[in-house]
């Protein structure tokens, strides 16, 4: 066996692009999902900002994955009972077991079709083998310009993160 040779029981480490992970998901904000002052809770969109950063570890890594941090998230505006929120999740970066994540939370007012763009989050997964320890994930594939400066904002934070 070659060492590009690739056996289907062991991870492929062969570096990825952003775009192989990259993922949506949209979610109808409900009754259930609001707060006393009538907006969504901060909370569920959390929850969903994970799911969503989290399935884009697992599809880079290819295995699972597990939540190590939030490093920040922005809460630019409300999102309200009948928005149709849309999480948009892509990594930013890789190191040897984890990955930043960037997921931007966007709240469309269905009846109008008005989007606003409603929170920004940075997360870092790590990725477990099957015994549950971290397992080396593959590089990420930086293609363009933007995504080189994305990993560049992601180094930074990762610098005060170890600070």
């Amino acid at each position: 066996m070659t060492t590009t040779e690739h056996r289907p029981d062991q991870p492929n480490l062969s570096p990825r692009p952003v775009s192989d992970s990259e993922t949506t998901l949209a979610q109808l904000m409900l009754l259930t999902d609001a707060n006393p002052a009538g907006n969504v809770h901060g909370g569920t969109i959390m929850k969903l900002v994970d799911t969503a950063g989290g399935i884009a570890a697992a599809r880079h890594a290819q295995r699972r994955v597990v939540t190590v941090m939030m490093d920040s998230m922005t809460f630019l505006h409300p999102v309200y009972v009948g928005d149709l929120v849309m999480l948009h999740a892509r990594l930013t970066w890789t190191g040897r077991t984890s990955m930043e994540v960037e997921v931007v939370v966007e709240a469309e007012h269905v009846p109008t079709g008005r989007i606003t763009r409603t929170s920004t989050a940075y997360l870092v997964y790590v990725a477990l083998d099957d015994e549950g320890r971290p397992t080396p994930v593959p590089p990420l594939l930086v293609q363009t310009e933007e995504e080189r400066r994305r990993w560049e904002e992601a180094e930074a934070r990762r610098a005060r993160r170890l600070g």
